[in-house]
């Protein structure tokens, strides 16, 4: 069976659904999309760091929970950063040095 980045992603959304009420999974889980699966690493696009920060914030444990239900006990979540209308920002998270600069191509925080 041919798992994709789609069916993954519909299926964590079930979960989550169950788990929030409907304004808050209207306002913060309907607007991602998923991008794609590689190695066990699902890729969501989220339209702004500000989004991507309330993720991490109220619900990294949600997603992390969901996306292991899917993918087993190694799978791990990658964010892209929607920067406009036309581009997408594929940044990571600073590491632990604490300079401020961004360096990698997704952010990957809160999965092991």
């Amino acid at each position: 069976m041919v798992i994709d980045h789609t069916s993954v992603w519909d299926r964590c959304l079930q979960n989550i659904r169950k788990n929030v009420n409907g304004r808050s999974f209207k306002t913060w889980f309907e607007p991602i999309k998923p991008v794609r699966l590689e190695d066990n690493s699902l890729t969501i696009q989220v339209p702004n760091r500000f989004f991507y920060e309330w993720l991490e914030e109220h619900y990294v444990s949600l997603l992390r929970t969901s996306i292991r239900q899917e993918l087993g006990n190694k799978a791990k979540l990658e964010y892209q950063i929607l920067t406009n209308k036309s581009s997408v920002s594929t940044t990571a998270a600073p590491s632990n040095n604490n300079s401020g600069q961004v360096t990698d191509s997704t952010y990957t925080p809160g999965m092991v």
